[in-house]
Formats: structure tokens, C-alpha cells, sequence
């Protein structure tokens, strides 16, 4: 047996260990399908690095196997167009655009689906088609689909699958827009996150089909949603267990915007500890209630800014105890953010699994607790 096959079966039985791979089929996919035709070369942060700087590991360095198969994402691209083969220098800057996720969330996501065999699949965000393979073993070539927006990592991705052994249907474009040439799908899965579940999605999953997708935003709050749709454009749901996250795919993500300069506004209590905006799910909260504001900050001193509007909120301890906030701009960020993170608080703050989402003609509505509770619409 190979180094690499050994590492395969080692990161499958761990996997199998641990909980994540519970479906025989999906353990044969994770055994078969090497890694390491994916990840050719892929950067490492380097520890310590402010602001972070990443060095290109490559095929032949003696970490580069071992890291293939660690249970970690790879990040293979930085700010759209670097590519770790391009980089001659030690180290480089930039923000990662596109990754080999870590195979125990891919796997994990795979069977969160419930693709089976007969199911024909759209996957959204082909990435290195470390993800299309695993599906291409367990579903056929014939019956997945698979579209990926940036030309060059897509196509790495096409030889990268033919090196491998399969051969599923490639598109290059806008995955948000669905397959242009429609069709019905049994399952949709993506491996972008996205700030609302595009319309074409819901005309090309069969009523009774399921979509498996995460939700984010400008700041960056991530949540996985597993919707089954009812009629065409419609579709129902709850948020799952865990803390997924996804980079967001490039149309949803937000604008260009200038430096930030912190302007003076109106002064006054903040009526929650600005920390919970740190929590996993408040941040979430926080972002569902102030969907055009990108966020920054940590602790006690956080930053909303709304560049569509220029309202800001910004957060600081306050002297005599508990915290002050200022805003300015037609939309009051921060009241906005303390309704919906009390609403939360109200509920003893629960983790995203006890949200669901409700998809219409009227909107997309995410709600806590149950439909007629409290929720806040998504910015479609």
C-alpha cells in the first residue's frame, strides 16, 4: 500500500472514530479519492505574522504529504489570482479566495445532504474538486453537476478530476445564477456562502429536493442551513449543529470601500455587553439584524459601518461602568443590533440549531424558535 493510501484509510478511520463518517459509502469515497491530486501545492500561514503571511508548501517538501491529509482546510489562492506555484519568496500576504476544505466537514456536509445513489446533484463552488470527486465515487459521474466561478481554479479543477479518474459535468460561471442550461435537481450543496438563497436554486431543486447551503454576510457571521423545498421558488428549513463556515461567494460579498474614518454622532448606554457580537451565534444575530454593515472590532470595542448609508456604530467601556455607544448615519446600527441580540438573550441564548429559515414570494425570513416567533429578513 502506498504512503498515500495508508494516509487516506488513517484520516478515514479517524474520521470514522470521531463520529464524522457514519455512512459505509462515504468512508469509500474518503479512501479512494487521493488528496494530494487536488492540492498539488497550497499555502500555510506562518505563525505569529501580523498581518498574517502565508509560504507555499509543494509537492516534494517533506511536509507537503502529511499536510494533505490532515484534517485541515488548504488554502490554494490568494486575493483571486495568486496561486501558491506563482509565489518565489518565502512568504506572501493576502486574503485567501479559495481553499481545499477540510475533509471532515466535506464528508460531513455530504451525508448532512442525504445525497444517494439515483440523485442527480448540483454542487455550487467546484473549488479544487477535492469536494466533486468524493460526490463524482458516491453518485456517478452522470449524476453530478458542478459549477465553479473563477476560470483558473475551475480549471485545475477539471484536470486535477480527470488525473483522479472522473469526469462529472463541469460549468464555469455563476453559480448563484444555477445550471444555465436548467434542469430538475434532486439536491443542491454549496461550498460558498452566500448572503441569501439565490431564486434560481429554488427553480432547480425538485419540491421535496434538498439545499444545503451557508448563510453569511459582511461581517462574516456564518451559519449552515438545511432547507427542503416545497413549491418552486419556495422552500423550508432549520439551521444545523456546529459551526460551519465558507468563503463568501464573490458576487454576495461586499463592496470596495474606503478607509475607515470614525466620525461623531449621538452618545448614549449600550443596553447589552457589546462582547456577545464575539459569541458564534450573537455575531450571527447581530448580522442578521444589520445585514449591510460590515463589523469589526472584538470585545467591548466593536465598529458596525453601513457604507451604502454611512451609518456607523462604534462601541467603548464606559468609565462608571458597563458601555457606551455612538452613532451616527440615517440607520441606528447599534438599535437595531440590541432588539435582535436581546430577542436572543430573551431565549437563553441558544446556538443557531433552534433558528429556521422560511423562504416565499414574500421574502426570506429567518425566525427563532418557530415560524411566528421572532425574525428578521434577509437582504435579497
Amino acid at each position: 500500500m502506498s504512503t498515500s493510501a495508508q494516509l487516506r484509510n488513517a484520516l478515514a478511520d479517524r474520521l470514522a472514530e470521531d463520529g464524522t463518517l457514519t455512512e459505509t459509502e462515504w468512508r469509500s469515497a474518503a479512501t479512494a479519492v487521493p488528496r494530494e491530486l487536488f492540492t498539488a501545492s497550497y499555502f500555510l500561514p506562518v505563525a505569529g505574522s501580523f498581518p498574517t503571511s502565508y509560504r507555499s508548501v509543494r509537492e516534494g517538501d517533506p511536509r507537503w504529504l502529511k499536510g494533505v491529509y490532515s484534517d485541515e482546510t488548504l488554502i490554494t489562492q490568494l486575493d483571486g489570482r495568486v496561486r501558491p506555484d506563482d509565489v518565489t519568496e518565502d512568504a506572501v500576504t493576502g486574503s485567501p479566495s479559495s481553499s481545499s476544505t477540510l475533509p471532515s466537514l466535506v464528508l460531513r456536509m455530504w451525508q448532512q445532504l442525504g445525497a444517494e445513489a439515483g440523485h442527480r446533484v448540483l454542487e455550487i463552488g467546484t473549488g479544487t474538486g477535492y469536494s466533486t470527486a468524493l460526490g463524482a465515487h458516491r453518485l456517478g459521474d452522470a449524476n453530478l453537476t458542478s459549477i465553479e466561478y473563477d476560470p483558473v481554479v475551475g480549471g485545475a479543477a477539471a484536470t486535477a478530476l480527470k488525473a483522479a479518474g472522473f469526469a462529472p459535468r463541469l460549468i464555469i460561471g455563476d453559480g448563484l445564477r444555477g445550471d444555465p442550461q436548467g434542469g430538475q435537481y434532486d439536491r443542491l450543496i454549496a461550498t460558498c456562502s452566500v448572503r441569501y438563497v439565490p431564486l434560481p436554486w429554488l427553480h432547480q431543486v425538485k419540491p421535496g429536493g434538498k439545499i444545503l447551503a451557508t448563510l453569511s454576510g459582511w461581517s462574516y457571521a456564518n451559519a449552515l442551513a438545511l432547507l427542503v423545498v416545497t413549491g418552486p421558488g419556495e422552500a423550508t428549513g432549520r439551521f444545523l449543529p456546529g459551526y460551519t463556515s465558507f468563503m463568501i461567494a464573490r458576487p454576495h460579498d461586499r463592496p470596495p470601500r474606503p478607509m475607515l474614518a470614525l466620525l461623531p454622532g449621538d452618545e448614549r448606554l449600550s443596553q447589552i455587553d457589546p462582547a456577545k457580537l464575539d459569541d458564534w451565534t450573537g455575531g450571527w444575530v447581530a448580522q442578521l439584524a444589520a445585514p449591510s454593515a460590515e463589523r469589526m472590532g472584538a470585545g467591548a470595542e466593536q465598529i458596525l459601518w453601513d457604507v451604502s448609508t454611512g451609518s456607523q456604530a462604534r462601541t467603548a467601556p464606559n468609565p462608571k461602568g458597563g458601555w457606551t455607544v455612538v452613532q451616527r448615519g440615517p440607520v441606528r446600527l447599534w438599535d437595531r443590533v440590541e432588539r435582535a441580540v436581546q430577542r436572543w438573550q430573551a431565549a437563553n441564548e441558544p446556538h443557531q440549531e433552534k433558528f429556521g429559515i422560511t423562504i416565499s414570494a414574500a421574502g426570506q425570513r429567518v425566525w427563532l424558535g418557530t415560524e411566528d416567533g421572532p425574525g428578521w429578513d434577509l437582504p435579497i
